[in-house]
């Protein structure tokens, strides 16, 4: 009995001399270039779950909370990673834009008659709307648009939420619910989602948009041969053929909807409600563009996609919110072979990076964003930067190369006429609420501007009030 303990201890001590030795090696691998060295692994479960911790743990959200200030600490703008637990784990992190180098009318018109549904049968026209949330609006506007251009399923703000037969919840519920408690189905085990109220939702949606997506793909394919120009039908198209090995199975089909329902309406969402919240905070910067918007659309008639070329300045407003509040702080890519990268630094020295093949490499969306080499003022709201010769290589918010975001032009044609129809008809300010009556400017805009762990970055609440201009 008494060799146990010497066993245990002898087994823990092999384990750590692996990892170190995994760690000294990772180290050597990439020349000891200057960065961050830490016990946990950011997608661990640790990682996940403690807070930023130095030498210990690099915490949630840290790529966006840390923006730039990492490479600043490190002296280059790109940086190395390497953890020790669960796995040793090499990474390179990059804020240097050198080294990174459908039918839109359709997606127009059918968000034009969602915002003024909004108008029309939520704020039944009212002078003055209180909004405890953005999202309260943001989230079914983006919904609606992706459910209609994207799989021609329509949704209106008058939908009275009767579950359909064979169903327990409805089809927005389940979606808004999946997107918002994702990590609990990534974090919980199967055999533990039964265990709290919270669990049980989310198992139940996550249920419950697996039977409404499976219908969807078996009607469309039921359907008489209509001819429609929408995501869901480029999908099925592309899986009709009888070359063996190479459709999708219908799992796999319904995984691909997925993404595009999650992703397509989420993103949006949140990049409308930072807009808006900027908006609401930055009166001056809300003016100009609502005089800008009135010197292309006149009072009597609405904006259409002819025009979105012309709203220039809605599309810089635009703009600067993704590179201050990007849906995704990071963009994962691997080396597909050894190779080295250039380094580079606000004194304009250069250094040469080794990249052994298989290293992952995350492109710091923040970092770049708030990289002063190529922003000027890069913390201040400033959409005007966009109106004349700006850094593309230095704007990553869907990312960059042959494999950037393909819904681009969808996302910002539906956010340039949910913002320029708002802003044409509402002034939006942020809600007087008397508990925050005696705030700076500095402590309102921090409050507004909070952010959240979710799926993109998701602002946590966002207090507006939308006030109907004369």
């Amino acid at each position: 009995m008494q060799g146990i303990p010497l066993l245990v201890f002898s087994c823990i001590a092999l384990y750590v001399c692996q990892k170190l030795l995994g760690f000294w090696r990772a180290v050597q691998s990439i020349q000891n270039h200057p960065g961050l060295r830490q016990l946990f692994s950011p997608p661990s479960l640790f990682g996940l779950l403690l807070p930023k911790i130095k030498y210990l743990n690099q915490g949630r959200n840290a790529l966006f909370l840390d923006k730039h200030q990492v490479f600043v600490e490190a002296g280059w703008d790109i940086i190395s990673s390497i953890t020790i637990y669960p796995n040793n784990r090499t990474a390179l992190l990059l804020a240097d834009a050198a080294a990174i180098k459908r039918n839109n009318k359709l997606v127009w018109d059918e968000t034009l008659k969602i915002v003024n549904g909004l108008f029309e049968d939520v704020w039944k026209n009212q002078d003055v709307v209180h909004v405890d949330h953005c999202l309260d609006i943001t989230l079914p506007i983006a919904l609606f648009v992706i459910g209609v251009a994207g799989f021609g399923k329509t949704i209106s703000w008058k939908e009275d939420d009767v579950i359909p037969p064979g169903h327990s919840m409805t089809f927005k519920d389940a979606l808004h619910t999946v997107t918002t408690h994702f990590y609990v189905k990534i974090l919980v085990p199967s055999w533990a989602m039964g265990f709290t109220a919270k669990t049980r939702k989310t198992r139940q949606a996550f249920s419950e948009l697996h039977l409404y997506m499976k219908k969807m793909v078996r009607e469309r394919q039921n359907d008489e041969k209509v001819e429609r120009d929408d995501l869901l039908s480029s999908l099925l198209a592309a899986n009709d053929h009888d070359l063996d090995g190479s459709t999708l199975s219908e799992d796999e089909l319904i995984g691909n909807i997925f993404i595009f329902l999650v992703a397509g309406h989420e993103t949006t969402a949140h990049t409308l409600c930072f807009v808006f919240a900027l908006l609401a905070l930055y009166q001056d910067e809300q003016e100009k563009l609502y005089q800008h918007i009135r010197s292309v659309v006149p009072k009597d008639r609405e904006a259409t996609y002819e025009d979105m070329p012309a709203l220039t300045y809605a599309m810089a407003v635009f703009y600067e919110t993704l590179r201050l509040y990007p849906a995704g702080a990071a963009v994962p890519k691997v080396s597909a072979e050894d190779t080295t990268l250039v380094a580079g630094n606000i004194n304009d020295e250069k250094l040469t990076v080794p990249v052994p093949k298989g290293t992952p490499l995350t492109l710091s969306v923040a970092g770049v964003h708030y990289n002063p080499r190529y922003w000027e003022d890069p913390t201040s709201f400033k959409p005007a930067r966009f109106l004349k010769d700006w850094p593309r290589d230095a704007f990553l918010p869907f990312s960059a190369g042959a494999r950037a975001c393909l819904g681009r032009k969808f996302f910002e044609t539906e956010g340039i006429v949910t913002l320029t129809t708002l802003v044409s008809k509402y002034k939006i300010t942020v809600k007087d609420e008397p508990q925050f009556a005696g705030e700076t400017f500095e402590q309102r805009r921090e409050r507004v501007l909070t952010i959240g762990f979710g799926l993109t970055l998701t602002p946590v609440r966002v207090p507006l009030t939308f006030t109907r201009r004369t």
